[in-house]
């Protein structure tokens, strides 16, 4: 009797978590889908900021949204030439740079992120910053979803809308008018190499009056650039 009584508890309880994952599903599945539609008026990275900011974190934020077809083609290059060159061609994951994470931490050696360009707008729409295989999980799952029912052209131009390019200056239009005075749409190769350049760490690389190591970071992302060629981003404009 005892038995069977525990088993009825187990169905039930096993039913509404059932449910509840299902219901997260949905909710998860309707908030990516809409990105297709909606520019996100708030992510979780700016709203993590603005309750708890860094030191030198502004009093007023920078952020305007601007549409991908103004946003200069260098810049989109030099953001994949310098974040995520597998961009095009993967489906949200870079299995052979996880791969190499997982090794160089088994080796005790330093850890380079393996993060897509995919991977990163989940992590700054949806989550706060902190590192945790529930969290993990949370976002390979949305990044799924995010890689099947949103285009390339538009998780890139979300990612340069939303992203930090320095303390308080969210999006390429408000990071290019603060260091350049330009919109986005004018940025040239040298400037979208700076730009790119800050992202690994805004609050410790700067744009303007670099240190040695962005500079030779900005000449590395350059080669990266040449080398992959404006060419490289006609899939994105084939694919609106």
């Amino acid at each position: 009797m005892v038995n069977l009584k525990l088993k009825a508890i187990f169905n039930r309880l096993f039913k509404k978590l059932l449910l509840l994952f299902a219901v997260l599903l949905l909710l998860a599945l309707i908030l990516v889908v809409s990105l297709n539609v909606f520019n996100p008026p708030v992510w979780m990275w700016k709203l993590q900021r603005q309750i708890s900011p860094p030191n030198n974190f502004p009093v007023t934020i920078q952020h305007q949204w601007v549409d991908g077809d103004r946003i200069s083609a260098p810049m989109k290059l030099a953001v994949i030439a310098a974040e995520d060159q597998l961009f095009l061609r993967h489906s949200g994951f870079d299995f052979n740079s996880i791969k190499n994470v997982v090794s160089a931490s088994g080796q005790g050696k330093a850890i380079r992120g393996a993060s897509t360009i995919s991977q990163q707008t989940i992590k700054n729409l949806f989550f706060w910053e902190g590192r945790s295989w529930i969290r993990k999980a949370l976002e390979a799952g949305l990044t799924v979803i995010l890689e099947l029912t949103v285009s390339k052209q538009r998780i890139l131009e979300i990612y340069l809308n939303i992203v930090e390019f320095g303390p308080g200056i969210f999006g390429v239009e408000a990071a290019s008018q603060t260091y350049f005075h330009k919109p986005a749409a004018r940025l040239t190769f040298h400037e979208a190499a700076q730009l790119a350049a800050v992202l690994p760490n805004p609050y410790r690389y700067r744009v303007l009056n670099p240190s040695a190591y962005t500079r030779s970071r900005v000449g590395w992302i350059e080669k990266q650039m040449k080398q992959l060629g404006l060419v490289w981003l006609k899939p994105i404009a084939q694919n609106p």
